[in-house]
């Protein structure tokens, strides 16, 4: 996927800032599809800084377009059963600085989705400005991290190979895991 934006963006690249922008707005609202491939596609064309900067406004842009859009089509959801979880409970009922704190931390760790942050921050009480700043602020160093990361691994320095080996550990030992608990 990564080499079809490098292409997209090379063929409209008058367009290319927008294209990536509107891409991260779908990815972004679609919630679930991870966007390092965007990341490096922009960095492979547009160079550390600026591919960062841009992933950085897209993610903020297409977090904030999700948060509206969630927040119009799905507000009914909030009284199901399916957020009857105390954390969700927590992060549905949450205002000001409980709910900027709650959204700030959760886009720190990466392992949360941030397409689950939004739409439970949407169907909460959440403004739209303290989601804002709060998802910008979470972002920001989660995307750095992954930036970086991408980058180092596209131009396999040693600090790509310490990265691509922990993640291909990982992998093998989360696969090994569910392999070994399916059997019993």
């Amino acid at each position: 996927m990564e080499q079809q934006m490098i292409a997209l963006f090379r063929t409209y690249e008058p367009f290319a800032f927008l294209i990536s922008i509107a891409t991260n707005v779908i990815i972004s609202i679609l919630g679930v599809v991870p966007s390092v491939f965007l990341t490096a596609a922009n960095l492979a064309v547009f160079g550390f800084w600026k591919g960062t900067f841009l992933s950085f406004v897209g993610e903020a842009v297409g977090a904030i377009i999700s948060f509206l859009l969630y927040r119009k089509g799905f507000r009914k959801l909030s009284g199901t059963k399916w957020f009857s979880y105390p954390k969700v409970k927590r992060l549905l009922a949450a205002e000001g600085v409980e709910a900027f704190s709650l959204v700030l931390s959760l886009r720190l760790l990466p392992f949360i989705p941030s397409g689950i942050v939004t739409f439970v921050a949407a169907l909460g009480r959440m403004s739209l400005l303290l989601f804002t700043v709060a998802s910008s602020l979470g972002k920001l160093p989660a995307l750095l991290l992954e930036a970086y990361s991408v980058y180092q691994v596209m131009n396999w320095t040693w600090q790509g190979k310490v990265i691509s080996t922990v993640f291909a550990v990982f992998l093998f030992l989360f696969t090994w895991k569910k392999v070994v608990q399916n059997k019993t």
